[in-house]
């Protein structure tokens, strides 16, 4: 998994990620860096592996490098799994994560309630209840994956 080691919200996502694998029966290896430069000595590591397919997490630094992420999964043929759709069209394999136009509305809503007079640290905080998954046909052919039917049945998009 790529994660922020300083953003908590990736050390959630980390946790998450390792209670599904023992389930499966699965290794996690938290991959992390401070800088673009670490990311790429990491990726590169976890590439020397067999069967290394690595989770993308969602904070600022995975976000601020997706470019590279993305260049560095095609480099070393790793299926990625990314956080938002905008990481699939640019590219990558699969997202999974929350719908960004459902967060958006519910933010709208919270503004409109802001704005009738209700308190800012009155509202609850809200976790995302709508997620999506997307599939870049064009990489799963590049990295020579056939994605299974049944799959691309469950998917919310798919970007040939």
């Amino acid at each position: 998994m790529i994660r922020d080691p300083n953003v908590s919200a990736s050390i959630g996502q980390l946790a998450a990620i390792q209670s599904a694998a023992r389930v499966s029966r699965e290794e996690v290896s938290p991959l992390g860096g401070l800088d673009d430069k670490d990311i790429e000595r990491t990726v590169t590591e976890f590439a020397r592996g067999s069967n290394a397919a690595p989770i993308a997490a969602a904070s600022p630094l995975i976000n601020n490098n997706s470019n590279l992420i993305i260049s560095l999964a095609a480099k070393h043929r790793l299926p990625t799994t990314y956080p938002w759709r905008s990481f699939v069209v640019d590219g990558g394999l699969i997202s999974y994560g929350p719908d960004p136009i459902d967060a958006h509305q519910k933010a709208a809503g919270y503004v409109d309630r802001i704005l009738k007079g209700e308190k800012p640290a009155d509202l609850p905080v809200q976790a995302p209840t709508k997620f999506g998954t997307v599939v870049n046909m064009k990489t799963a052919k590049t990295l020579g994956l056939t994605l299974p039917p049944s799959l691309l049945a469950r998917v919310d998009e798919v970007i040939e």
